[in-house]
């Protein structure tokens, strides 16, 4: 065989590919209008198909001529009632299928998981949240494919949906757009008389750990007092977290990516306009079908780059770092760590949004909004206003109505004058993570710091710590999470409790590492993703107490002073744990994931 044949044919069998579905040509037409049955048509086209036809008649067809000739849009939604961010979708979801069959098309309503990170937090059901991203992906994949949906409209609500739900439409490539369920109102302690958050309780809680928590005006209420209140008042209805934690990043991330319409991020959850934007998104999805707008179309490097500046700009999670990543493999573009650094390299911090900041997300909506921010961040360069979206028009002519930042609000910071001249994601490098970190670095806890290790080998072991108030003051001190990656968790489960009761308890000679990550909900000297992780040997393994660990973001260095022959010393003394989990889902998680550098997930295989 020639050689160049023989390479060509390599490449065709290491490149991702995805089952091939027979359709309609993309310039198909019908009495001079293009066929949006693309798909569809294959079984509802003459008689090839009598049962799927029988099937669909009985799931609520009314006719010949609409099975024939009617796309169908599938309308996925993460709702289930046991959590605030998804409780609303399924009503949602059924204003989007109303509008759909009102533009002629046919919509058909279906379901995927969900994890709710704030119940889960701190326990074991959080290993759980992290692989329903894969689980959300999958889910909407196969009904998509195995139904034969011309396009999809997805409605997720919480951190990990709003990947899971790219990710899907990035497999597909089926005209499909987003619609963010939209974010909480800000909560209101009635006894500390102050805007409060779901992250407040989790600082509250370090602060009842370590015996501190009191009202200062109104010192005859106990912990307990606060402590119920808090409870009770910080999450006042439907919606996603309220601050720039996960949630919100993504949703910003992907609507200035084209695939969502200008305002969902930051539209409230249950605002009219809200209702208002899933008539507009059945429009849309008609626009992409007309047009063959795909997902796969508008998710390129370009797209990505403004997901990386919006981030920046606004303070967003770390997992925006994970979930990006996730995303860009989705969609075969290439986007790696380098590319996070470069982006925070130039774009300065401008945002006072929890949970560093002071502001909420619904705060940000009645000064404009999402759009304001990316007009103001257009006008600067900083944003790419070309790239194309699901509505059919560019990102710059999405927002060219929308009005300008109210002036004189204090959310958004002017860019010659902000919280931090450069981003706030910096990616770490060193012999404690030769393939890289990520750490959530303001400026506010300073660039750098040093101190001594103290190890804990899960998450648990570091909460038992501090609710026996085991965590000192005084002296420096780096605490080391280990074995919670991907594969060890498993599940790479998020650290919120610990991060948060460390804030609460005022505990600032504190830093923490860890090869698992934190919620976007989490601030302070924090670094997660450390790649090698533990289960598989990484120098995090390796780490002792009393080494000496020094965090800089000023020269993007995670390091420990041990020396290599050392390392190599108690490389060889290492045994790699037995797996905590055999069976179940996390089994198999744990055995298909990647690592977290490459945004674990678990669709790539070697064959």
């Amino acid at each position: 065989m020639d050689p160049k044949n023989l390479e060509k044919q390599s490449k065709e069998v290491e490149e991702p590919r995805f089952l091939n579905f027979p359709h309609l040509p993309d310039d198909a037409t019908k009495d001079g209008q293009p066929r949006l049955n693309k798909y569809s048509h294959t079984i509802t086209n003459h008689h090839d198909f009598p049962g799927a036809q029988a099937m669909l008649y009985a799931a609520g067809v009314p006719d010949k001529k609409t099975m024939e000739h009617a796309p169908q849009v599938g309308v996925a939604s993460v709702w289930w009632e046991g959590n605030p961010c998804n409780m609303h979708l399924l009503d949602l979801g059924k204003l989007v299928k109303d509008a759909v069959q009102k533009q002629g098309m046919l919509a058909w309503q279906f379901n995927t998981v969900g994890v709710s990170d704030a119940i889960t937090m701190g326990g074991e059901g959080m290993r759980f949240s992290l692989q329903t991203r894969e689980l959300i992906a999958d889910s909407i994949e196969t009904v998509t494919c195995a139904q034969h949906h011309d396009a999809t409209i997805t409605i997720p609500g919480c951190d990990k949906n709003m990947p899971g739900c790219i990710m899907a439409l990035a497999r597909t490539n089926r005209p499909g757009l987003m619609i963010y369920g939209g974010t909480i109102k800000v909560g209101y302690s009635k006894l500390l008389r102050k805007p409060i958050n779901i992250s407040t309780c989790y600082e509250a809680f370090g602060a009842y750990a370590y015996n501190t928590l009191s009202n200062p005006d109104d010192p005859s209420q106990t912990q307990d007092d606060i402590m119920d209140d808090l409870e009770k008042n910080a999450c006042p209805g439907a919606g996603a977290c309220g601050g720039m934690f996960t949630a919100n990043t993504m949703s910003t991330a992907i609507e200035v990516m084209g695939l969502s319409l200008p305002g969902s991020s930051s539209t409230p959850a249950t605002s009219p306009a809200k209702g208002r934007e899933c008539v507009k998104a059945a429009e849309a999805i008609k626009v992409c079908m007309e047009k063959n707008i795909r997902p796969r179309d508008l998710m390129t490097k370009k797209s990505f780059e403004n997901a990386l500046v919006i981030t920046m700009a606004l303070g967003g999670s770390t997992n925006g770092v994970l979930h990006m990543l996730a995303m860009a493999r989705s969609a075969g573009v290439e986007l790696n760590l380098d590319d996070f650094q470069r982006v925070s390299n130039k774009i300065p911090f401008i945002a006072d949004l929890a949970p560093s900041g002071k502001y909420y997300m619904a705060d940000l909506y009645d000064v404009g909004g999402i759009p304001s921010v990316c007009k103001l961040l257009c006008a600067a360069g900083l944003l790419d206003g070309s790239v194309p979206t699901v509505t059919g028009k560019t990102l710059a002519e999405n927002i060219e109505s929308w009005p300008s930042l109210t002036q004189g609000q204090a959310i958004i910071r002017s860019l010659d004058n902000p919280i931090k001249k450069t981003g706030h994601l910096e990616i770490l490098r060193g012999n404690l993570a030769p393939d890289g970190a990520v750490a959530k670095i303001t400026g506010k806890e300073g660039m750098s710091f040093t101190g001594k290790a103290r190890v804990f080998n899960k998450e648990h072991e570091l909460d038992d710590a501090l609710i026996q108030g085991q965590i000192p003051r005084g002296e420096n001190l780096v605490l080391v999470v280990r074995y919670e990656g991907p594969k060890g968790g498993p599940g790479m489960p998020e650290q919120l409790k610990a991060s948060a009761a460390l804030m609460g308890a005022k505990l600032t000679n504190i830093a923490l590492i860890t090869d698992g990550r934190y919620s976007g909900a989490s601030h302070g000297f924090i670094v997660g993703h450390i790649c090698p992780e533990a289960a598989v040997g990484g120098p995090i393994a390796l780490v002792q107490d009393g080494d000496v660990i020094t965090i800089s973001a000023e020269t993007n260095a995670l390091s420990m002073d041990v020396s290599d022959e050392e390392l190599q010393r108690r490389r060889a003394a290492w045994v790699a744990p037995k797996p905590v989990v055999t069976r179940g889902v996390l089994a198999k998680y744990a055995r298909l994931v990647s690592d977290a550098s490459t945004g674990a997930v678990t669709d790539e295989f070697t064959w």
